[in-house]
């Protein structure tokens, strides 16, 4: 490659990293791992010969998909099964994320979504988030996944049913989706269940990740009365919950002491929650800023 290619491609690379940020985000769910990703993207680009590349943003494109996908299997190899693994999430002030984080959720990616997308295989995923997201031709994403476009069809299939199945898109207006959020909490406090189950879908599902740290705070819960049960059980709590956003959708922090225990997630739709997503793990909390909520 000669300087002038690389000077080339170092820029084209600068000019799509938004992009690519956001293909790796939704394929890994952490802002790290994406991060990382392109890390190692470049490194795969600065040494390969780029003379007979037609497309380049199609090329950094499947070079991006391709560490993604490697990622994801070195991933499913190494973790345990889990009762649910909650991603990383994004927690922005109640006011609205800042420029860098809308990048990233710009085409939306609800904390719910990205459990749902744990559990498809490596392939599933990637076919999913490249044609339903971002709209990358079966062709494209074939040989990013050295199959048959056909069988890349089917897979893409396959993620769309289970997604639609289990993770709903929310509701579009935000205020109405907090009014909700906000009835459940003042349910709690007052120990209402019937006020709690209100606001629930009948086949609510609460998913707790406690990692490592906290194994007892890994649980999955189904069903109105028995999500509406537990959050009455731990109303002690609701003094020390802030508003958030956690990934674009109404959430909370809940930090006793400045201390942070909890980011909750909650998936409006039709009025009603159907999803809550609980972050539990201290060691991932720990990458939580809490000053930059402030506003």
């Amino acid at each position: 490659m000669s300087a002038n290619d690389h000077d080339e491609l170092l820029a084209r690379f600068e000019e799509d990293r938004s992009r690519l940020r956001s293909i790796a985000f939704r394929m890994l769910g952490s802002a790290d791992d994406a991060d990382d990703a392109l890390q190692e993207a470049w490194l795969r680009v600065s040494r390969a010969e780029t003379g007979d590349v037609e497309n380049p943003a199609a090329w950094l494109r499947t070079v991006v998909a391709r560490v993604c996908l490697n990622a994801l299997r070195t991933r499913r190899s190494r973790r345990e099964q889990s009762l649910v693994h909650v991603p990383d999430p994004i927690v922005s002030p109640d006011s609205g994320p800042g420029p860098e984080d809308s990048a990233l959720l710009a085409e939306g990616v609800g904390l719910a979504l990205l459990v749902v997308l744990e559990g498809l295989s490596p392939a599933e995923r990637v076919a999913f988030v490249l044609h339903d997201v971002f709209g990358v031709a079966f062709a494209e994403i074939a040989a990013v996944l050295d199959r048959s476009p056909e069988a890349t069809r089917q897979l893409a299939s396959r993620a769309r049913r289970r997604v639609q199945g289990q993770a709903p898109a929310p509701d579009p207006d935000l205020a109405r989706q907090r009014e909700v959020v906000d009835a459940f909490f003042a349910a709690s406090r007052e120990g209402d269940l019937d006020g709690l189950i209100a606001v629930l879908h009948p086949d609510v599902i609460l998913r707790s990740d406690g990692g490592s740290g906290r194994p007892q705070s890994t649980v999955v819960l189904h069903g109105a009365e028995e999500v509406a049960g537990q959050a009455a059980a731990t109303s002690r709590l609701s003094p020390f919950t802030r508003r958030v956003l956690v990934n674009g959708v109404p959430g909370v922090v809940v930090a006793p002491r400045g201390r942070l225990q909890v980011v909750m997630a909650f998936t409006v739709t039709g009025g009603r929650i159907v999803a809550i997503d609980v972050l539990a793990d201290p060691h991932r909390l720990s990458r939580v800023d809490l000053g930059r909520l402030e506003g």
